[in-house]
């Protein structure tokens, strides 16, 4: 070995080493936090859980918090992380995003009292005030999601021992306040609502857009910026993003957190920012990776929701019924991670003694982790059983894909199996060759 090849060694180690401690110390400060869950289990309006895929180490992350930065305000968010360290990126932003948005949030609530005090109603009406407000308050929001996502990002890049150039993450986010609903999203994961309509049937509203690279606007903007857009021949239904000058990363949504080998070329981090009000039709709301929406549509997740055993597993059966649309409709390819989070608009759960005849503990679902993370940071959720249809790594596919290692991260796979990969992941050589037309 080398005196280079030790040097580089020792970086690695010493950059891996950096990160599991800086996991760790996260996850101490998240524990401590009130009324916030990370991992499977329940809050007092809402349920979440996560389910490792076939794929490698789960790169989905999920977060509720409730009583976010005032008492009644919750805010939700899935992410799913995808590259050599997407399940890195992802919990970092899990972690860092909500305190980003609660700053500039904080950071406006002196301006907003001068801004919208008493003077604006000795001008005008009440009702005219009321409106104004109101305007000011929806602009305020705006500006503090795209100010988050922004800074989350520049984060991200200038990161000391996390290496975003080729992994990233998606990002669903709501905020709830009273009958207020924010929402702000990059990527493919998505939210949708659950309405009863003129007829009383329960219909599906979709809140979110799935940010693709075959979306007209999207496509145009990373053309414009010389990325490219296609889809290869062995999945002709997935548009990917490529470098102008090779066939790499392959990334497949339009917008994300990290990829920076993509940001000169169209990829951006600026969220889709929606505004709703709530009525009292609106009963709940999920959120989810699109592990769940490769399979399932808005209406059967829904009706999913809706006729769940209990609201405390409503997740849990999504993701269940997920991971069983998988091997029927893909039993040659691996299941994709999935997170799913559940929040039920008129607050309630249910009781103490429903939860328990589930078997269920109040705090998290019972698994073998006891619902925490590991010494890397992952959570430790439940893996799917071995089953005939689902090929293990050490089984031979003629699929054409690498392998990318980095670290100590062993178990990640960047493509096996080519269908529902968020990422190709073939590192860029960043050489003058002929571009594919």
């Amino acid at each position: 070995m080398t005196d280079e090849e030790i040097v580089t060694m020792c970086g690695v180690q010493k950059r891996t080493k950096t990160i599991l401690s800086d996991n760790m110390n996260t996850f101490q400060q998240m524990t401590s936090m009130p009324n916030r869950i990370f991992t499977n289990g329940k809050s007092q309006s809402s349920c979440i859980f996560t389910q490792q895929g076939r794929k490698g180490v789960n790169q989905d992350a999920m977060i509720v918090w409730e009583d976010f930065m005032e008492e009644g305000l919750t805010f939700c968010g899935v992410f799913d992380g995808h590259g050599p360290q997407g399940h890195l990126v992802a919990r970092k932003v899990r972690d860092t995003l909500p305190l980003k948005l609660s700053s500039f949030l904080d950071s406006y609530e002196s301006k907003k009292q001068k801004s919208i005090g008493l003077n604006c109603c000795s001008r005008n009406s009440r009702s005219d005030c009321e409106v104004g407000i109101e305007d000011k308050v929806n602009s305020l929001w705006k500006d503090a999601f795209l100010k988050s996502y922004k800074s989350m990002d520049k984060e991200l890049k200038s990161h000391p021992s996390l290496d975003c150039f080729c992994s990233g993450s998606t990002a669903v986010t709501i905020v709830k306040q009273g009958s207020n609903l924010y929402m702000g999203s990059i990527g493919d994961s998505r939210a949708i609502m659950a309405s009863n309509d003129d007829n009383n049937s329960l219909v599906a509203v979709q809140l979110t857009v799935d940010l693709k690279p075959d979306l007209p606007r999207e496509a145009e903007r990373i053309k414009r910026c010389k990325g490219r857009v296609f889809a290869l021949q062995d999945e002709p239904e997935v548009s990917r993003v490529w470098l102008p000058f090779d066939d790499a990363p392959g990334l497949a949504m339009a917008r994300a957190f990290g990829d920076f080998c993509l940001k000169e070329y169209g990829v951006i981090s600026i969220p889709e920012i929606s505004h709703r009000i709530i009525t009292e039709k609106d009963k709940f709301i999920v959120l989810a990776s699109d592990g769940v929406w490769d399979v399932l549509s808005n209406e059967e997740v829904i009706e999913i929701v809706s006729s769940s055993p209990t609201r405390s597993t409503a997740a849990r059966t999504v993701v269940d019924s997920a991971a069983r649309e998988w091997k029927n409709k893909y039993p040659t390819s691996r299941m994709d991670d999935c997170a799913v989070v559940c929040l039920f608009l008129d607050g309630k759960m249910d009781s103490e003694s429903d939860y328990e005849e589930q078997g269920l503990c109040s705090a998290t679902f019972q698994n073998d982790c006891n619902g925490g993370e590991d010494d890397d940071g992952q959570i430790c959720e439940p893996s799917l059983k071995r089953n005939d249809t689902v090929r293990s790594s050490e089984e031979k596919n003629d699929d054409v894909g690498v392998v990318v290692v980095v670290g100590d991260d062993n178990g990640w796979s960047g493509l096996e199996g080519v269908n529902r990969v968020n990422s190709l992941v073939q590192l860029p050589r960043f050489s003058e060759e002929t571009p594919r037309p």
